[in-house]
């Protein structure tokens, strides 16, 4: 909904950056990260971000598409019967509408798989610290995310892990991990902004 760039496009930008593997989760839709599997010449862990009424939250591994606006619980039911993975999105991030309140995480945290740790567009890094803490807190895997909306933004972090079959050696794979990245300039929220406005007026 706020963004533009083709399939193509972010193919040919990861394999100028060295991504060898991507997660995909477009905003309430699973189709562009299952067309990506198709033609992507590497990895591609299909997902979807899905809003609910308390929050943002990630399934991965999926092959069905989830509707929004459910409750975070029937949302994450959804995303476990088809056997995907639950990845918690800058969770701190009070401009998004991931950012939930502790006694939300207490409740959700027994189901949750993955915690994003750092998120590149997150414009206060504390919003990162503070996630990396609560991954630790409950002994969560901590994951990356570009959360790219442009093409220059894709590769601004990433996990480097070692390689997986399945959601099980992911993991795994993801707990060995390491992360890096730096914070995305805060001119890139205007670009997602101009790109929702501009499908809105068309």
């Amino acid at each position: 909904m706020d963004c533009t760039m083709s399939l193509e496009a972010i193919i040919a930008r990861c394999l100028e950056v060295g991504i060898n593997c991507l997660g995909v989760a477009d905003h309430n839709t699973l189709a562009g990260s299952l067309k990506m599997k198709e033609i992507a010449p590497f990895r591609i862990v299909p997902g979807e971000e899905i809003l609910t009424s308390e929050g943002e939250v990630i399934g991965f591994f999926l092959d069905r598409e989830i509707p929004s606006k459910l409750s975070m619980k029937e949302t994450i039911s959804l995303i476990k019967a088809q056997g995907g993975l639950v990845c918690v999105p800058h969770p701190y991030d009070r401009l998004r509408y991931s950012a939930f309140k502790d006694q939300v995480f207490d409740e959700i945290m027994p189901y949750v798989d993955i915690i994003e740790g750092f998120n590149a567009r997150s414009l206060s890094k504390r919003n990162s610290i503070k996630a990396m803490a609560l991954a630790h807190k409950y002994g969560k895997p901590a994951s990356a995310g570009s959360d790219a909306h442009t093409l220059p933004e894709i590769g601004n972090a990433y996990v480097e892990m070692p390689d997986f079959n399945n959601k099980d050696e992911f993991l795994n794979a993801l707990l060995e991990g390491k992360i890096f990245g730096s914070q995305t300039s805060p001119t890139a929220h205007f670009a997602s902004t101009l790109n929702r406005l501009k499908k809105r007026l068309s």
